[in-house]
């Protein structure tokens, strides 16, 4: 989640350069993007983990509970 909140704080950085910088603004905001790109490509790994752990723990708990033959 650090690598969510770094990448989502370097496109506000670039969105703003964009803003004083009018010479480079298609590049800034190009920047900008794809810092936003990054930020969703690690929150979506960060919950498919969090999922990934959550599934796991749910088939051993259902293995617990299944009733053994007597």
């Amino acid at each position: 989640m650090e690598n969510v909140r770094r990448y989502r704080a370097l496109a506000s950085l670039c969105r703003q350069q964009a803003a004083y910088r009018p010479l480079q603004n298609w590049e800034l905001l190009g920047q900008a993007e794809h810092f936003e790109y990054l930020a969703e490509i690690a929150l979506k790994a960060h919950f498919d983990a969090c999922n990934a752990q959550h599934d796991e723990d749910a088939i051993a708990a259902a293995a617990w509970e299944t009733p053994a033959a007597a």
